[in-house]
């Protein structure tokens, strides 16, 4: 049976308005994201996950613009340092390393292992996390915390105290007037277990909200969340010489960096030295940065390059290039909190995960702790990272030990923009 060209084009016409109206409602609509069934345990309670569902509440997509942050670092980069210069700013919602739950949930011992395919594995996982997060959807964050909350409640957040938003009211209730500036341990003694709905609540009521991870290998990892026009994320890569890293671990992780420190104590090198936990870092570095100076349409405006040597030697100035980046005024708290933890003693310095420091000479100190053998070694392994980044080479003990002497070249990393 034959169709007349007027029935043709009123089927065409129906199936364009039927297609119209429905991406008509999905961007009207608020996205309800529900949880996930527990990948690691797939017999996990359904019904519950279906009530977590029904009980949590829509979130709206970021049709306002906002700006979002993701600060790409690795461990011991001067990461948590950069996070405060967020943590600080009164209109920030500011989480430190929400993907340490997925990771200990999808792989308990990634920090031993030495595949790539367990490194990449928890990649999908942490994007959807993270998309939640910028969402504000903190009830997403469930599916990774054990054991899992209770009524939305949990003490088991990972380093709750280091986020301001969450030891502040109204998540924090029982705050006084003294007790404003609480330091980080005191936090959960004094706000008890956090409740999520509140901090929900709290996320959605800050104009921005900034996330600092040390868990994405490199920002081409984070290429769907950067070209999803409902987030407006904008990434700072924070990049460190590998040779001050390799100290300051050497430092903090002494016993997963015991051969390290074997060889930097007695001189000799050990069979059995596991330098990938150098060179995967090098690597890491080189393929990351090299995504973001080849300047790719995708990143176009939302990636930044800083090293930590020159937000050391100048945080005023850098900091204020930052927000001017990402186009968000920056305010007196971070001024202020710049002006009181970058000028500290040795004594301020003593926790291993602090920020009150004499941030200059922190930048410097590797050159001293770390044996000539092992940063030669280093320069050998990492080359190609360090001349990409502008780090200059040490060709003999004296030289190393020469402060007139910068091994930090003058560079200028524009933003994309």
């Amino acid at each position: 049976m034959q169709c007349s060209w007027k029935a043709v084009l009123l089927l065409a016409l129906a199936s364009i308005a039927i297609q119209y109206t429905a991406i008509r409602t999905f961007t009207a609509k608020s996205f309800h994201s529900c949880p996930i069934p527990n990948p690691v345990n797939c017999s996990q309670d359904t019904d519950a996950a279906d009530r977590l569902c029904d009980e949590s509440p829509t979130f709206s997509y970021n049709l306002s613009r906002k700006t979002h942050v993701l600060i790409l670092a690795t461990t011991r980069s001067g990461s948590s340092f950069v996070g405060q210069l967020f943590n600080q700013h009164f209109d920030v919602f500011y989480l430190f390393e929400p993907l340490y739950h997925v990771q200990y949930t999808l792989i308990p011992k990634l920090t031993q292992s030495k595949s790539t395919t367990d490194r990449r594995g928890m990649l999908g996982a942490s994007r959807d996390l993270l998309r939640s997060l910028y969402d504000c959807d903190l009830y997403f964050l469930e599916n990774y915390i054990k054991p899992q909350p209770v009524n939305h409640t949990t003490d088991r957040l990972f380093r709750r105290g280091a986020s301001k938003a969450l030891c502040s009211p109204p998540v924090c209730e029982s705050l006084g007037a003294v007790d404003l500036h609480l330091e980080e341990g005191d936090c959960v003694k004094k706000c008890g277990t956090l409740n999520l709905t509140l901090a929900t609540e709290s996320c959605r009521e800050h104009g921005h909200v900034a996330i600092k991870t040390v868990r994405v290998p490199e920002v081409s990892d984070l290429r769907a969340l950067v070209e999803d026009p409902r987030l407006n994320l904008k990434v700072i890569q924070l990049v460190r010489d590998p040779r001050g890293i390799l100290a300051s671990r050497s430092e903090t992780f002494r016993d997963t960096y015991r051969l390290w420190r074997i060889w930097d104590g007695t001189g000799r090198k050990p069979y059995n030295l596991d330098v990938t936990q150098l060179t995967t870092v090098c690597e890491d570095f080189w393929n990351s940065v090299s995504t973001g100076l080849n300047r790719p349409p995708w990143l176009k405006g939302k990636y930044m390059l800083v090293r930590y040597e020159d937000l050391a030697r100048n945080p005023m100035k850098k900091t204020e290039e930052i927000y001017d980046f990402l186009g968000i005024p920056m305010d007196s708290n971070v001024e202020r909190w710049i002006q009181n933890n970058t000028r500290g003693d040795r004594s301020s310095s003593k926790h291993k995960y602090g920020t009150v420091r004499n941030s200059a000479a922190t930048a410097e100190k590797w050159r001293f702790r770390l044996s000539y053998e092992i940063v030669a070694f280093t320069q050998h392994a990492c080359q190609q990272v360090l001349a990409q980044l502008g780090y200059k080479t040490a060709s003999s003990e004296e030289e190393l030990k020469n402060l007139s002497i910068s091994l930090v070249e003058e560079r200028d990393f524009l933003p994309f923009s």
